[in-house]
């Protein structure tokens, strides 16, 4: 599946007989921060970092990963993330439930995910023995998570939907399987560079194998419906031309921005899925974290950020 771009298995949990983090007094909260650590980081070779000592651009350079929430980032008290060594791994502790164990691999890769998201989920619980309801599933601090208080979703490039205006369609086609439509860094947020999250909306009354195999469904209605429409696209010369257009202006900025980098990398993409430019798919994921505001300025040391990234994209490249 070519426009994927990435996949993420999240679980929501909260300890047995501990207080929701809502009625929770700041002690209280840095006393579960503290035991979940020394807990977690026994099962694996993972690195904490506890959020309060964050600045606000390493953290939005996590955000940028997609290894931590915006809402994470944005109240970082009494907060800490677990980042695995793997690169694919993280637990955010304290966000909106005690712990949000996550992991998010490149491509598409529902089961293997999800795979590997249980067995921590498995070895986490033995140790600290989440909230759980025979009538409920899991119990979390939001409704709308109970159940398996699983949240599946693929990163999906929809270029041609969203030039062809089709994409509005989408939402209410994915309303009837339990899925939902969310933009670049989750609900609320925008698309950007025509990229969207494919993920459930329910989780209460359906297993994790059902939620997966829906959104498997959906993704190939999607993904056909989109390599029709791109075919049509290519049939004359102005998509190849602005997709090339955009390789050159790539190849070759001394200065750009990351709203325009996104743009062009998008239109790169698009090209490369059609078959149209030979660059691996990787390469182009990699350098649209990369060039994200965050992660440049840390990269930065001083110069002037847009410099900086055009310069970073002509070496890539």
């Amino acid at each position: 599946m070519k426009n994927a771009i990435s996949t993420r298995i999240r679980f929501a949990r909260n300890i047995s007989g501990v207080k929701f983090l809502s009625a929770m007094k700041p002690e209280e909260k840095r006393e579960l921060l503290l035991k979940i650590k020394d807990t977690a980081k026994t099962l694996g070779e993972f690195d904490f970092i506890d959020m309060s000592a964050l600045s606000d651009i390493r953290a939005g350079e996590l955000v940028e990963k997609h290894l931590i929430s915006p809402e994470f980032a944005e109240n970082r008290e009494n907060c800490g993330v677990l980042l695995g060594r793997d690169g694919i791994t993280s637990i955010m502790i304290n966000e909106e439930d005690h712990l949000r164990i996550q992991v998010i691999m490149p491509g598409y890769c529902l089961k293997e995910a999800f795979e590997k998201a249980k067995e921590l989920d498995e070895k986490l619980n033995e140790a600290l023995t989440f909230a759980y309801s025979n009538d409920l599933g899991y119990l979390t601090h939001c409704p709308s998570n109970l159940g398996t208080a699983m949240r599946a979703s693929v990163m999906v490039h929809l270029p041609a939907l969203t030039e062809a205006g089709t994409i509005g369609k989408v939402p209410s086609m994915l309303s009837q399987y339990g899925l939902t439509v969310r933009g670049l860094y989750g609900e609320g947020s925008r698309s950007g560079g025509s990229i969207y999250q494919i993920s459930n909306q329910i989780s209460l009354g359906i297993s994790e194998e059902e939620i997966i195999e829906r959104i498997e469904t959906v993704l190939s209605k999607i993904t056909e419906a989109e390599k029709t429409l791109a075919a049509k696209l290519f049939e004359g010369e102005k998509t190849e031309d602005r997709v090339f257009r955009a390789l050159g202006i790539l190849k070759y900025a001394r200065s750009i921005s990351s709203s325009e980098a996104i743009k062009l990398l998008s239109d790169v993409r698009f090209g490369v899925e059609a078959g149209k430019i030979d660059i691996d798919l990787s390469t182009i994921d990699t350098l649209s974290y990369e060039i994200q505001p965050c992660s440049t300025e840390l990269s930065a040391d001083g110069k002037n950020r847009d410099t900086v990234r055009a310069e970073k994209i002509r070496t890539t490249l």
